[in-house]
């Protein structure tokens, strides 16, 4: 497995990182280390969680799973989720909340160390100075090693570097967002601030829920316990437009010998500024998969006649 930078840090990511949103949610702990010890199995090394998954159980559930191999994986989680999804109008990028939060991360992951602390959404109400100053002290204090965020825009990212400069504290050194070849609109302000500001992208829903995996086929029934299947939120992502899309790339990639998989996963890594593909998995197969999809690295020709089936939206 390939790894690569994460910024200057020094610490080094697999280009698939396993996304850990399931564990908790759709699956318990027996078949979340099924999943664990195949993405081990398949050289991952980077897992990415936050404190909002599975109601938190996603982080306990791998504090028990990987405490024996902490030293051998980059630990990323974040912080913000519940408070912007809770009732009420709590402020999550203050020093009160982000404390509390570190330390109950710390404590259901068991270790004393997070090796990426993200935020998980931008706070509209606390200057992000004022967050920066917060996760610079928990770097100094070794709680943390490196700092993200994640569903910024392309300013915001902007902004964030500058102030870091400014204030000479630690800089955040990724980015999370949507970004696939059904969702290219990141193309039009993250990604060229994450090449400005040297941060490196770490997408998530790279095959748009199972759709780019080849499983799902216009006019058929949607897969028996699939995430579409089971959430009515992602239930319309199966339209029309996705499946002309599906169709013209999935023959793209036939005709050069690959996947519909290889080239939704690929495609993203073979993208500068990707430090680590993010996906998702609830079997051991799925992950099996997804690390063997993202070895094709597509030419500059290639790129190209992609973006040609799926042109970047207009608006």
């Amino acid at each position: 497995m390939e790894m690569r930078p994460i910024g200057n840090t020094g610490l080094q990511a697999s280009v698939v990182g396993l996304g850990c949103n399931n564990f908790g949610m759709t699956i318990d702990i027996e078949a979340t280390r099924a999943v664990l010890n195949a993405a081990f199995d398949a050289g991952l090394n980077f897992f990415d969680t936050a404190d909002m998954y599975g109601g938190t159980k996603s982080e306990a559930f791998m504090g028990e799973i990987l405490k024996p191999r902490r030293k051998d994986i980059i630990l990323a989680t974040k912080f913000g989720g519940m408070a912007k999804h809770g009732k009420g109008n709590e402020r999550w990028g203050t020093k009160a909340y982000i404390t509390q939060c570190i330390d109950a991360s710390l404590k259901r992951l068991q270790t004393d160390y997070v090796d990426l602390y993200q935020m998980h959404y931008p706070d509209p109400q606390t200057p992000i100075e004022e967050t920066l100053g917060v996760l610079n002290d928990l770097v100094k204090q070794g709680k943390v090693r490196a700092i993200g965020h994640s569903n910024f825009t392309g300013a915001q990212i902007d902004e964030a570097t500058t102030q870091a400069k400014a204030k000479n504290t630690v800089a955040f050194a990724t980015a999370q967002n949507e970004w696939s070849l059904l969702n290219r609109s990141a193309e039009k302000d993250v990604i060229p601030a994450c090449d400005r500001q040297h941060v490196g992208q770490l997408p998530y829903f790279p095959i748009a829920n199972g759709l780019l995996s080849g499983k799902y086929r216009r006019g058929e029934a949607l897969p028996s316990g699939s995430r579409l299947d089971k959430l009515d939120f992602f239930k319309s992502w199966a339209n029309d437009d996705n499946f002309n899309k599906i169709e013209k790339l999935e023959a793209f990639a036939k005709s050069r010998g690959h996947s519909l998989l290889e080239l939704a996963m690929s495609w993203l890594a073979s993208q500068p500024c990707v430090t680590s593909v993010i996906a998702g998995a609830t079997k051991p197969e799925q992950i099996r998969a997804n690390a063997a999809a993202a070895n094709w690295r597509l030419t500059a020709a290639e790129m190209a006649e992609v973006s040609e089936l799926v042109p970047l939206p207009s608006a």
